[in-house]
């Protein structure tokens, strides 16, 4: 795909049992306070999609469509290493990466400790992205690195079936893309931005993007070469913290440029995506996003990746229906 800064896919080619299955479930009371302490959006009707002169038509980022949703909860931020180690704790989960031995890791951020640890061969698109055996959500950069250096991050390495695994255990869900889109946008009309349309107002960084010359210098003007903590930066008009840069965000639904293109009830009432697919929607841009190559970070630009791909940029924020009426 275009971008390849994007997404690698990765996964090590085999299907594995049970990979999403998770037969524990969180104490009732933790599920409960999880659930309250997710966002309200009202739902309605809301303009999906872009038109931006920049945008890559491949993407199917248009057409801008009417939709309309149900009222739902989503998570203010995404899901952060520490929520995500209280998981496999309760769980015993492993995601995929941790069964096929290995992942993507940008080559600036790899571990000292976890060069020697590099397969060989590259992505041909994308030679920054190096697999390196061993990195997983509990080493985000290698062997070497720790997730408890990053407690508050968003948890990377995560796979679309283990985001699914721990959203069932935490009795919510991952959104679908209109749903993500809805709250993104935070409330703004046709925005290009959460805040606006202005990528820097006033001069000050909104999001945790790539600043310089990709892929060789990062300067960091915005305080970030990797992931940023979750409450990094001002949240939306809704309260979502960084729905554009940082990290990817899986969503529900089946990937597809032109299932949503038509008029009709499916694509424009509670849209839930294609029935069937290869690959699975992620929104919102990461640290690695440049307007030179890949400027995925607008609210409208979407892309995908195969459900057993992990890497150290994509992680996930969770959705639940609302709770019945007592």
């Amino acid at each position: 795909m275009s971008g390849a800064c994007c997404a690698p896919a990765s996964g090590g080619g085999e299907e594995i049992p049970g990979a999403s299955a998770v037969r524990v479930r969180a104490p009732e009371r933790d599920r409960a306070q999880g659930l309250r302490a997710m966002l309200r959006i009202p739902g309605g009707t809301f303009s999906m999609g872009g038109d931006d002169a920049d945008a890559f038509p491949e993407d199917g980022e248009g057409p801008v469509r009417e939709v309309r949703l149900s009222p739902f909860l989503i998570d203010a931020t995404a899901v952060t290493n520490r929520q995500f180690a209280a998981f496999t704790r309760s769980s015993g989960y492993r995601t995929d990466a941790e069964r096929y031995g290995w992942s993507f890791v940008f080559y600036a951020l790899v571990h000292p400790d976890a060069r020697r640890m590099v397969r060989e061969g590259t992505v041909a698109e994308a030679p920054w992205w190096l697999a390196v055996d061993g990195a997983c959500w509990r080493a985000p950069y290698g062997p070497g690195s720790s997730w408890t250096e990053l407690s508050n991050h968003p948890v990377v390495h995560v796979s679309w079936r283990d985001a699914s695994a721990y959203a069932a255990w935490a009795g919510k869900r991952l959104p679908t893309e209109a749903e993500w889109e809805m709250a993104a946008r935070g409330g703004l009309e046709r925005a290009r931005y959460p805040w606006g349309d202005e990528l820097l107002p006033r001069g000050q960084h909104r999001c945790n993007i790539w600043q310089g010359q990709f892929p060789q210098v990062n300067t960091g003007d915005d305080g970030y070469l990797g992931t940023a903590p979750v409450k990094t930066y001002r949240a939306n008009n809704l309260g979502l913290y960084n729905t554009s840069g940082n990290v990817w965000e899986w969503c529900s639904d089946w990937w597809s440029a032109t299932w949503h293109a038509a008029d009709r009830p499916e694509t424009r009432r509670d849209p839930a995506g294609p029935p069937t697919g290869e690959a699975k929607v992620i929104r919102g841009g990461s640290y690695l996003c440049h307007a030179s190559y890949c400027n995925r970070y607008r609210v409208a630009a979407r892309t995908s990746n195969t459900p057993d791909s992990s890497t150290g940029h994509m992680g996930f924020r969770c959705a639940a229906d609302l709770p019945p009426s007592p």
